[in-house]
């Protein structure tokens, strides 16, 4: 956002927090009239205490002192009780206009669109929702009382020592103007101080915001340094602000305090020279002292009301600018409401950029039938994500068209729109609250019942179940604590229970191990049967099982076709088909790898081992003797062979390699470690770190041993079949 040195419009931003007092003019009108009476009150007392000093102490009439002193009392107590009447109303007022404007602040961002949280840090937005409105609700709380307190007790001590001495009022006002100069131009500099404050603070607020959200990948980075060097040089200017800021404000109180002396000795030397010479009295004198003490307290609220002022209308400025940005999406005047769609979806042309210059989509056309699942696969960055971006219209493209049943998406309201898609996204995102309410979230009236069986489809009831509460369980923030592949079947379930027409899937299964993959895999078949689905793949089972492929690259579909016809064409997609699931380039063409590496169950080759094919990594294999027989060379020769091969196509050592992989299904199996509940690290199994270099090979991925949370376990079903497999070979 950068520094702003100045408010904009600080009339306007004030106008405005006017109107926010606007509803309760009755109970402004009771607090004027409160105000008043306890001014007056007030000025009663510096009179009453001169009276007693020229009629009672200096005639010596006891019970008239006692009287006056009883009156005197009286006229504090009861200004004091209406003050503290008025300010409670004060704040009442004051609460119920923060409440409305804090209210209109936090819904109107719920309308912005995200382009608008793409330029903003979410601590900057935090900053004006907490900070700003705090400085208002201080500035309304306590000072418009103090302001009209100020201004009548101003007034009425001009009146009261006019009326009473001329001469003495005129020598009370001779630093009258210093004080306003004062009180201009410290305020004039704190102005600008109190906005680049607030500004800085946002910052500050995001830094921290950020930092405490991404703690986790903090340390596992070990950037604890980086980020205390990034908050401390933030930090700082807030404070050199600060200190500015401040030095400029509380400098006005000692300097009215020195103008005030010097207005007491300019009156109390004036005045004993009129009494020497008959022209006035010493109770006078008593209550001109006493009025010229008070004659600056209202200048010196008036600093400070100034200052107070300026802090609120910085932040008055900076909430009223989010209030007055407009969402850069809107539902057309003509929109029309959907209850349901069929699921056609066509793109016809359609050029889109983030920022104006640099295109991400370029001619982008395609059709989706009822029903049909389209895999998009490509690089990072290709455009994928900004294809279901824009058919949820989270932004608006900037030429061609996007139809939904042959109805422009444009045209249709946008809660009528997001309603009717399912979304899953990579990067889940869980409220804190129970898990049911999380589930819930995707429909807002879906019963227990509704919710149980969307976890049922996506195969989280089981691990729901076995939570403290089950579904009752709190979540923390974030949800912290549960793991992210737990996050992830729960936000599918979220996806589940809305009941979507068109689904979209953005690499929905990556985070979860592979046996859980399977079951997840599963749950969408039944969910996409019947329903148009757009799903970034990174998973070959996906792909395969696609109606239609889209590969993009650099904004633009270079191929589409099922995944057969495009294997046929030995394109791009072909060659990456090759380097990733093949372990070949394709005809000694150039690999071309999708970032990140696309991951998939394994394929099997004609001989040997499912899973086992093109293992050029299997040396960590070899060198895992520990596990095997020691006593046989011939056994650590056909191991060490094998490692060296690129391939494991049958041959003398696989039936070595078998029985050692057995060796370590049977530590997994004497440790219990046979299910994702009874997962265990390599030093509980035993196992080497080689063990980690296994399962980043092929075998590691045909699903035997899983891994969930630096844990693992063994698939027995997963090993029955490859068992088997292997015996048939």
């Amino acid at each position: 956002m950068g520094n702003i040195e100045k408010p904009k419009d600080a009339r306007g931003a004030l106008n405005r927090l006017i109107r926010y007092l606007g509803d309760y003019k009755v109970q402004l009108l009771i607090i004027a009239l409160l105000t008043v009476v306890s001014s007056l009150m007030a000025l009663a007392g510096p009179y009453l205490m001169g009276v007693a000093i020229d009629n009672m102490i200096l005639a010596g009439d006891i019970p008239g002192l006692v009287r006056i002193s009883l009156l005197l009392a009286g006229v504090y107590l009861f200004s004091a009780l209406v003050s503290m009447a008025s300010g409670w109303v004060m704040a009442i007022i004051s609460q119920r206009s923060l409440k409305k404007l804090r209210k209109e602040l936090f819904e109107h961002i719920q309308t912005l669109s995200l382009s608008f949280f793409d330029k903003r840090l979410a601590g900057d937005l935090m900053s004006r929702l907490t900070n700003d409105v705090d400085s208002i609700g201080m500035a309304i709380s306590s000072n418009v009382t103090t302001l009209m307190s100020s201004s009548i007790s101003l007034v009425g001590i001009l009146v009261m020592m006019f009326s009473l001495n001329v001469w003495l009022a005129s020598a009370s006002l001779l630093v009258f103007p210093i004080m306003v100069y004062i009180t201009a131009f410290i305020g004039g500099k704190t102005r600008a101080g109190f906005m680049a404050l607030m500004t800085k603070m946002g910052s500050l607020n995001g830094v921290m915001q950020e930092t405490i959200t991404g703690q986790r990948v903090v340390i596992a980075f070990e950037q604890q340094e980086s980020v205390n060097r990034k908050f401390t040089a933030t930090n700082d200017e807030v404070k050199a602000i600060s200190i500015k800021t401040n030095t400029y404000s509380m400098m006005m109180m000692p300097l009215m305090g020195i103008l005030t002396n010097a207005n007491i000795a300019i009156v109390a030397g004036l005045g004993a020279w009129m009494t020497l010479q008959g022209m006035a009295t010493v109770g006078l004198i008593a209550t001109f002292i006493m009025y010229s003490r008070r004659f600056a307290d209202p200048l010196r609220q008036f600093g400070n009301i100034y200052n107070s002022i300026q802090s609120a209308l910085a932040g008055a400025e900076r909430i009223f600018e989010v209030i007055d940005t407009e969402p850069e999406l809107k539902d057309a005047s003509n929109a029309i409401g959907v209850n349901d769609f069929d699921g056609y979806v066509e793109f016809e042309n359609v050029d889109f950029e983030y920022v104006p210059g640099v295109p991400v989509l370029k001619n982008i056309s395609l059709k989706a039938e009822p029903g049909q699942t389209i895999a998009l696969v490509g690089p990072t960055g290709a455009g994928k994500t900004t294809i279901v971006n824009l058919l949820t219209r989270f932004y608006d493209i900037n030429d061609g068209s996007i139809k939904i049943d042959e109805t422009d998406i444009r045209k249709i309201k946008m809660d009528d729109l997001r309603r009717q898609l399912g979304i899953v996204l990579q990067d889940v995102f869980l409220f804190s609250g129970t898990v049911m309410d999380n589930i819930r979230y995707g429909k807002l009236d879906a019963t227990d019942e509704e919710c149980v069986h969307a976890a049922e489809l996506a195969n989280a009831d089981g691990f729901i179940r076995r939570l403290p509460k089950g579904y009752d369980t709190e979540l923390s923030e974030r949800a912290g604590n549960i793991s992210q592949g737990q996050r992830q079947l729960i936000s599918i379930a979220r996806a589940l229970v809305a009941d979507p027409a068109i689904l979209v899937l953005d690499e929905a299964t990556s985070s979860v191990d592979t046996r859980t993959e399977i079951q997840i895999q599963e749950a969408f078949r039944r969910l996409m049967s019947g329903r148009t689905s757009f799903v970034i793949a990174h998973r070959l089972s996906t792909i395969r099982r696609a109606d239609m492929v889209l590969v993009i690259n650099n904004g633009e579909i270079i191929e589409r076709g099922t995944h057969e016809e495009l294997i046929e064409k030995k394109g791009f997609y072909y060659r990456v088909y090759m380097s990733q699931f093949k372990g070949t380039n394709g005809s000694d063409v150039e690999p071309i790898r999708l970032i990140p590496a696309e991951q998939t169950a394994p394929q099997f080759s004609q001989r040997g081992m499912p899973g086992m094919g093109g293992m050029s990594g299997i040396g960590g294999m070899g060198g895992m003797r520990s596990m095997g027989s020691t006593d046989n060379p011939g056994d650590r020769g056909n191991t060490a062979e094998l490692s060296g091969h690129g391939s494991m196509r049958g041959g003398p050592g696989m039936p070595d390699m078998m029985g050692r992989m057995m060796e370590i299904v049977k530590a997994f199996r004497e440790k219990g470690a046979t299910s994702p509940e009874g997962a265990l690290s390599l030093e509980e199994l035993g196992l080497p770190p080689r063990f980690r270099m296994m399962m980043r090979s092929p075998m590691g991925q045909s699903g035997i041993f899983s891994e969930v949370d630096g844990k693992y376990y063994l698939s027995e079903e997963r090993l029955n079949d490859t068992r088997a497999q292997f015996l048939n070979e």
